[in-house]
């Protein structure tokens, strides 16, 4: 029960069920200390959908690793979805540090760690009993927020200076505030420390969901809000795209409560912003195909005032 919300009780879920957390989990990779990981999933159930979170690079010293963003982690797991936070390389508290040749960024390092986690699926559930033998390897989706929206759309297929880095085991991905159009959308400032933001959404054809703030105003460009929708107008495979009305870039609070990230905490939004990518991830993954229509229903009724929704297909 959450008393803090109102008009988003409009937006249907299903009931909270109990869940379990390992972590850490480590794997081991090649020529670096070992990828942390959470596993948060169900306490019971069987072939349980993987969803692969990749966290941003906001500020806050422990939010961008395996420990952030509970508030959107949590709601998905107690609703039937496993979910896998690796710590990333570009993390402050535990990644790779500042003295390697890709730092702070190591935009091509979390990609590669993603990529490992597919490739250890099975020791990932040989560290963490409860759920072994539970997850369906093959159902995958991919989510991320921020710099996390960049890595996922790379393994999703979108192209950077011409290299594919797609992963075909991922079926589907949920972009939360992911960066927009770099070249030339960018500040020449921007441009020139960021050239990985150069992506090209247009290879993308696996389903994408892109959830914005519609106060976003990105500090890379003199564009405004709509640059973080670049993913849903270039990308084929983008069918909804929700903007989500009175916040900016933590989209209500999805990466931690009180938290620096969270510029703006809005209960409704947030409660929002968690009702309707769980939806989308279940129609995703076929395991609720009504949850989706039941909320862009709710969308285009009572619930209006939260968010805006515009689909590609139905």
């Amino acid at each position: 029960m959450n008393r803090l919300i109102d008009l988003a009780r409009q937006l249907p879920a299903p009931e909270a069920g109990m869940t379990v957390a390992y972590t850490p989990i480590r794997l081991t990779l090649p020529n670096r200390p070992a990828l942390e990981l959470r596993l948060t999933a169900p306490a019971s159930g069987r072939d349980l959908p993987i969803v692969l979170f990749s966290h941003g690079h906001g500020p806050s010293q422990y939010i961008p690793s395996k420990d952030g963003y509970a508030p959107l982690v949590q709601f998905w797991a107690e609703r039937g979805l496993a979910v896998i936070q690796p710590t990333h390389a570009s993390s402050r508290v535990g990644g790779l540090g500042p003295e390697r040749p890709e730092a702070p960024f190591y935009w091509r390092e979390r990609v590669a760690e993603l990529r490992a986690i597919l490739d250890q699926l099975d020791e990932v559930e040989r560290q963490a009993p409860a759920v072994a033998g539970r997850l369906n390897h093959d159902r995958i989706a991919v989510a991320g927020h921020s710099f996390g929206g960049h890595t996922s759309a790379l393994l999703l297929g979108a192209r950077l200076q011409g290299e594919d880095f797609s992963d075909p085991r991922i079926g589907a991905g949920v972009l939360l505030a992911a960066p927009g159009r770099g070249g030339g959308d960018l500040t020449s400032e921007s441009a020139a420390l960021f050239p990985f933001f150069d992506v090209d959404y247009s290879a993308i054809r696996k389903p994408i969901l892109v959830v914005c703030g519609a106060e976003d105003n990105p500090h890379f460009t003199p564009r405004g809000p709509d640059w973080h929708a670049d993913a849903f107008t270039d990308a084929p495979g983008a069918d909804a795209l929700l903007t989500v009305s009175g916040v900016g870039h933590g989209l209500g609070g999805i990466a931690g409560l009180d938290a620096k990230e969270t510029e703006a905490e809005v209960p409704d939004a947030l409660e929002a912003t968690r009702r309707l990518t769980l939806a989308w991830l279940c129609r995703s993954f076929g395991i609720d195909m009504k949850l989706w229509d039941e909320g862009r229903a709710g969308l285009n009724g009572a619930a209006a005032d939260l968010a805006v929704l515009a689909e590609k297909r139905g």
